[in-house]
């Protein structure tokens, strides 16, 4: 059951403005602290007369409400300029709310010690205005079919709807309509915008969510302390309808496996969270495909391992293959039949249907692409959103400030200041604290990363002197797992650290509106966290086993710590345990502990400060609490960023690095299931209900995900290239392999190594722990043998495999990208039923135009004839009336003309 439905929305009376039951709707709430009195009354102060010159008596007086003036002859008790200032600013600030034609009433008896509440009323006429002024669409009489499917579509969208019918919402918004309104936008004055009053009233409700105008400036006085909080109340008027369905058909994990009821989330909270959930659910509706793909991918693995040659022949202990030491002095020979398992292991990710896979996933991410695309077509075409065009937003009162500030100053230099703003040259110090503030971060990343490098080398090392054979075979796992735990850990804690320096770094910027604002945060912040996210999985992919160096010759760090390789079966399946843990830990994590946790932990807080303060006053604690009480509990909305980003960088792990880890989709699509609802839950029950925005897309954020889905298909040729073993494997079957088979490829990937030939001081401690003397061991790269000329130089195959792998490269990224342009061209933005449908409101909208002037021009000769026939009547009547009398006669034409 939703929280919510235990009260009702809060009214309240007012003597001057008497409504058809004495009570107004609270449609917005301003929150402010306050100090008492000693003798326990409250304080409210008029205007200051003298700081801001004559006003009108309306607002010389104070709000009305439950605060209590002091009597005549007490003394005004002592109140520091600071607080003083506040509530100078609150008074000026809802002053002109008044004169805007907005009802204000304050509440100070409330069960919230040292909590004022404004409750803000916005009138039938103040709603038409705003209306008016937003340009919003309203239905018009006017309906129109809408144009249906014919012949075997109709019969297969019939069998589809049944089909579907069990996991669609049972609302009424949601079932596929036959007609429609013809919309225009809301005019005061045009008779086309005029329905039944009570229609008209119910689509007008939906005003309230916008509060453009109590909003601007608001946010200024927010960040002041002005006033501690701002927002729209959860509409309980709605109890059995519109918040009821969400909680039941919407924010409910029992009905995980339905669509969203998408219109009536747009119609509670707005386009702007409503677009927001629609795109997660095309996002997660499209993860079903590749999941079943990736699956697929995944059991082709399992089915193919024990028909594996290479990796047959690295578990086939008759090979009897010597190893040269992974570390120096304290590690010894080892045998590669050792690393069977992960030999096996790698092939599970490491076949030929992995390269298939990739393809697929950058086709599927262009398709993903041009399906939204598609799909918010619709949503703006039934949102009434088709010809909305975002108009510039108001200046930030920040950015105001520092304008207001330039011009005092050239003001005090006596020069001209007309139209100031703010130029590059204003806003260089910030720019320059932007860039090193972002180098900094991004080499606090790197830094961390190499620590994490240095941490696996000196643990594999300090693990390898282990007198125990079992402590020894789990080197590379222990530090492996531990390795990116630590990552883990650091990702989680520096996500929160970059999104706070994001802010910062765009706030002194001083953008001048909040789009500008929202878009470099947005950048900011995915910038950080991308390089955050993804460091440790490039630094396994590309550089991890790069620069070993060999046997003999290795490449050290501080002269003391060598360079780490990459397992005998590749640095593959390291990758795929590196991405897995990252990704499956960091969803595991934000979800049930940053978005359950730390909410539930902060309102446990809340609940139990409150209690403490009631416990001190008992007729507080006595009072009913009202509804605006209830939501001021819950936590505020913090936007929809951090939830985008969210699944932008999910997005990257499902499609960046998939060629290492099929199985990506299956849990993103398993997150998301749970997300959706978690998300949904959070903002109909633990959330303030948020001012709604009017949006036609998901701005920026389409524009990431087109450049994340163009970078994939370049890491992944890389990944297949240059990470995998799948080019190498190639190479060796059409150029080197005497019978066209795969036996034989682990010997001809292995260099050999003379034992004499080890640095003094590097050699194993114990060089008969096999139980026989080695002169020759194997290392992997291609190299000259011992007994070559050129002993340890790099091969011809070396060059011809590099060869083969950067044509691989060119060939695959092009030939993907093109494909996916293909994609892109030969689905249309637009569907053709829609683009029909916007082309047929046009005409009609003539129409009815036309009509509507044909019935002005018919009243108007209507109007012509009746004067023309008073007229003669009027002539008739009086033939002998003189020239001197003719302004009587004029007086026959002189009624009203009303058209």
């Amino acid at each position: 059951m939703c929280p919510h439905y235990s009260s009702c929305l809060s009214f309240f009376p007012h003597p001057q403005f008497p409504a058809s039951n004495g009570k107004r709707k609270v449609d917005y709430i301003l929150v402010y602290h306050y100090k008492k009195s000693s003798a326990g009354r409250t304080l409210v102060r008029r205007v200051h007369h003298n700081d801001s010159g004559a006003r009108s008596a309306k607002q010389d007086q104070p709000l009305p409400g439950k605060g209590v003036q002091l009597e005549m002859g007490e003394s005004e008790p002592h109140v520091d300029y600071h607080e003083d200032d506040k509530r100078f600013r609150r008074e000026e600030y809802e002053g002109n709310l008044v004169e805007a034609g907005l009802e204000l009433e304050r509440d100070e008896d409330t069960k919230i010690h040292g909590i004022g509440f404004v409750k803000i009323h916005a009138p039938w006429n103040v709603l038409c205005r705003e209306a008016e002024f937003l340009k919003l669409k309203m239905p018009t009489k006017k309906m129109y079919q809408i144009n249906q499917t014919h012949g075997l579509l109709k019969k297969i969208n019939s069998v589809i709807q049944k089909i579907t019918e069990p996991i669609q919402p049972k609302v009424a918004e949601h079932k596929p309509q036959t007609v429609k309104r013809l919309s225009y936008p809301f005019s005061r004055e045009k008779e086309i915008s005029r329905k039944d009053n009570k229609v008209r009233l119910s689509n007008l409700k939906i005003i309230n969510n916008y509060y453009v105008f109590i909003f601007q400036g608001i946010t200024s006085l927010l960040a002041n302390g002005v006033y501690s909080a701002a927002y729209p109340l959860h509409d309980l008027l709605l109890c059995f309808s519109v918040l009821q369905l969400l909680c039941e058909e919407w924010a409910s994990y029992g009905v995980f496996y339905k669509y969203q009821p998408i219109d009536l989330v747009r119609k509670y909270f707005g386009e702007k969270i409503g677009l927001y959930f629609a795109w997660l659910g095309v996002y997660t509706q499209m993860l079903i495909p590749a999941s079943i793909v990736g699956i697929i991918v995944f059991l082709y693995g399992c089915a193919t391992v024990d028909e594996n040659i290479p990796s047959m022949e690295m578990c086939d202990q008759r090979n009897n293959i010597t190893m040269c030491p992974l570390c120096d002095r304290t590690c010894s020979y080892w045998k590669m039949s050792s690393a069977c398992a992960t030999a096996r292991a790698s092939h599970l990710f490491d076949n030929p249907a992995t390269v298939f896979f990739s393809v697929f996933m950058a086709l599927w991410a262009a398709t993903f692409m041009e399906h939204w695309k598609r799909k918010q077509m619709r949503l703006n075409y039934r949102w009434d959103l088709t010809g909305f065009e975002e108009e510039e937003d108001h200046p930030r009162a920040e950015y105001e400030a520092k304008v207001l500030e330039k011009s005092l100053r050239k003001e005090h230099k006596h020069k001209e200041t007309d139209k100031e703003k703010l130029t590059w040259k204003d806003r260089f110090p910030a720019y320059l604290t932007n860039f090193v503030g972002i180098i900094f971060m991004v080499g606090l990343t790197f830094a961390i990363v190499f620590g994490v490098i240095i941490y696996r080398i000196s643990t594999a090392a300090a693990l390898a002197i282990s007198s125990t054979p079992s402590g020894r075979s789990s080197v590379r796992v222990t530090v492996t797992a531990t390795a990116v735990i630590i990552n883990l850990v650091v990702i989680i804690i520096l996500d929160e650290v970059y999104g706070c320096i994001a802010r910062w770094l765009t706030q002194i910027e001083v953008p001048k509106t909040d789009k500008n604002f929202e878009e470099r945060l947005i950048f900011k912040a995915f910038l950080l966290k991308f390089v955050n996210a993804y460091t440790p999985i490039f630094y396994v992919a590309f550089f991890k086993g790069r620069f070993v160096g060999r046997p003999g010759d290795y490449v050290y760090i501080f002269h003391s710590f060598r360079m780490e390789e990459c397992a005998p079966g590749g640095c593959l399946m390291e990758l795929c345990i590196q991405l897995s843990i990252i990704m499956l830990g960091k969803q595991l994590i934000q979800n049930n502990l940053f978005e359950i946790g730390i909410p539930k932990m902060k309102k446990f807080i809340r609940y139990m400060k409150l209690k403490r303060r009631r416990s001190l006053d008992h007729e507080e604690h006595m009072k009913k609490k009202q509804r605006y009480e209830v939501d001021y509990n819950l936590e505020p909305f913090a936007g929809l960023t951090p939830e985008y980003m969210e699944m932008i960088i999910q997005f990257g792990f499902v499609t960046l690095f998939v060629a290492s880890f099929p199985l990506a989709p299956l849990f993103a699509l398993l997150n998301n299931i749970i997300e959706i609802r978690l998300d949904a839950k959070k903002f109909v029950t633990e959330l303030r209900r948020p001012v709604a925005v009017r949006a036609k897309d998901i701005g920026i954020w389409y524009n990431i995900l087109r450049g994340i889905g163009k970078l994939a298909v370049i890491i992944n040729a890389f990944v297949i290239s240059f990470t995998s073993d799948f080019i190498p494997r190639l190479v060796y079957l059409y150029m080197y392999s005497e019978n066209g088979t795969m036996h034989g490829f682990v010997n001809h990937t292995l260099s050999s190594f003379n034992v004499s030939d080890f640095q003094a001081g590097t050699a194993p401690n114990d060089p008969m722990d096999l139980g026989y003397e080695v002169q020759i061991c194997r290392y992997k790269d291609y190299r000259e043998p011992p007994w070559s000329e050129n002993k340890y130089d790099i091969s011809k195959d070396f060059w011809a495999v590099l060869a083969a792998r950067l044509a691989f490269v060119i060939v695959f990224q092009n030939l993907v990208m093109f494909m996916s342009d293909f994609v892109d061209w030969i689905i249309p933005d637009i569907p053709k039923d829609i683009s029909q449908q916007i082309h047929k409101e046009k005409v009609l909208m003539v129409e009815v135009f036309m009509r509507e002037e044909q019935g002005k021009l018919q009243m108007l000769e209507t109007w012509k004839d009746k004067d023309k026939k008073k007229g003669e009547n009027c002539n008739n009547h009086s033939p002998r009336l003189s020239r001197s009398h003719s302004g009587s006669l004029s007086s026959c034409h002189s009624y009203p003309l009303d058209v």
